[in-house]
């Protein structure tokens, strides 16, 4: 599975729930559960390179600006917070994803974004795809052992980020000068 069909099978799950796509605050939030329909519709192999290719895309948002944009929009940056974060960035789709690896700042543009910092709902984290993709695994197969063995000889085999990738920051979130200069559109949102 290349990059491209990734991204197509998470646009179709996003297609598939419209304007609710976006916001995993939603008390019942469609979207993990149309994913999980898409998966389930490909063979065991496919969901396997999905998981796999999954991996990929968390670990190339694995960067200081996005885990300081994420302190900024949710309020947290600890490993398991920040995990999250990627994992509903994926959910917002490529182009939105894309952006947000490129310039962390652009997630200002974001309706969701804008709600939360006004607190008025909304969220971008989501505890875990990998949880949608066994629950896809699990009704084609039965059982996610064989996922786990597949996947985790794949990734044994990957070279993956031991760090956050880019310019390291002043690890300290609250350096609000670094925050208002680095991201200054998140900045003007979430610092009074």
């Amino acid at each position: 599975m290349d990059m491209d069909e990734w991204w197509r099978l998470v646009d179709i799950a996003r297609a598939a729930v419209g304007d609710r796509a976006d916001d995993r605050e939603l008390p019942d939030d469609p979207l993990p559960e149309a994913l999980v329909g898409v998966l389930a519709t490909l063979e065991p192999t496919e969901i396997i390179d999905f998981y796999v290719k999954y991996v990929e895309v968390q670990d190339s948002a694995y960067r200081y600006s996005l885990c300081m944009a994420a302190y900024l929009i949710e309020g947290s940056c600890t490993d398991d917070g920040f995990m999250d974060f990627r994992s509903g960035l994926t959910l917002l789709g490529r182009d939105t994803f894309s952006r947000a690896v490129a310039n962390p700042d652009s997630l200002a543009e974001l309706p969701t974004v804008t709600r939360m910092s006004r607190e008025e709902g909304g969220w971008i984290g989501y505890e875990s795809v990998s949880y949608v993709i066994s629950d896809a695994y699990r009704r084609v197969q039965g059982e996610t052992d064989s996922l786990d063995t597949a996947v985790e000889a794949a990734l044994s085999g990957m070279a993956r980020p031991e760090q956050q990738l880019g310019e390291e920051w002043n690890r300290d979130p609250v350096d609000e000068e670094q925050m208002r200069r680095r991201l200054p559109r998140l900045a003007a949102l979430f610092l009074n």
